[in-house]
């Protein structure tokens, strides 16, 4: 049978659409309908509690049936009230001051996780046996917040982590100082170590920003690692990223 699905406010944002078509077998109800979309979004799983649903305009339980035709809204809660606190806090930024990273990993987290992954990125003192003075990062500011904010969205589709949260330094950095630094909040500790590993692995080679290594005999541009075959080349040679973390 066919459920006509409505999703509102940062619903619609999630799923990427305002109106869907849900075919789903003879005597499925409200909660069927429900997992059969966590299951697409599994993002949506944190918001669950926070939802209101109605069957044809009135307010209905999880437990309700379903018929052909019916019309099934998902309803966030509404403007006015307090904050959501259990809504995905995605946090994206390129800074260049030293990250604060205590407020970081306190925006982030939340009383239902069971697990704050962090990944710290630190200048070390060496490059290959050379002694490193400093490094210096610079970037393409746009492409690079918006190839990260795909990240923290992609990390939480592929390994339904609730929040993800990536900071990026640029300028000139001190040995010791941190790099970048991202938090992956979640439920389970195996989804945030996998979701962290990603996120820091694809990020080395698919956003742009780049590195310049200062030595006591001069400087030089970091080796990139190679694009991934996915991103389009002129001459569609596996040619190196310039971007390295």
């Amino acid at each position: 049978m066919q459920i006509r699905v409505l999703f509102f406010g940062v619903l619609k944002d999630l799923v990427g659409r305002s109106t869907d078509v849900a075919d789903l077998p003879q005597g499925a109800k409200v909660e069927d309908l429900l997992s059969h979309y966590v299951r697409q979004f599994p993002h949506l799983r944190a918001m669950v509690p926070s939802l209101a649903i109605s069957v044809n305009q009135e307010y209905s339980p999880a437990n309700r049936g379903l018929a052909t035709g019916d019309e099934v809204a998902f309803l966030p809660p509404v403007s006015g009230g307090a904050p959501d606190e259990t809504l995905p806090q995605d946090e994206v930024r390129i800074v260049r001051e030293p990250i604060d990273q205590t407020g970081v990993v306190a925006r982030l987290k939340h009383p239902a996780d069971g697990a704050a992954v962090i990944f710290d990125g630190v200048v070390r003192n060496n490059t290959r046996g050379r002694r490193t003075l400093y490094l210096d990062y610079e970037a393409y500011e746009e492409m690079a917040l918006k190839e990260m904010a795909g990240l923290a969205r992609q990390a939480r589709d592929r390994f339904a982590v609730r929040g993800v949260s990536i900071i990026h330094r640029l300028g000139r950095l001190e040995i010791g100082e941190t790099s970048v630094f991202i938090v992956v909040a979640s439920a389970h500790r195996g989804a945030a170590f996998d979701a962290s590993r990603w996120i820091i692995d694809t990020l080395k080679k698919t956003v742009p920003i780049w590195k310049k290594e200062y030595f006591e005999d001069g400087a030089v541009w970091a080796d990139g690692e190679p694009f991934p075959e996915e991103i389009q080349r002129p001459g569609g040679s596996a040619e190196q990223n310039p971007a390295s973390k």
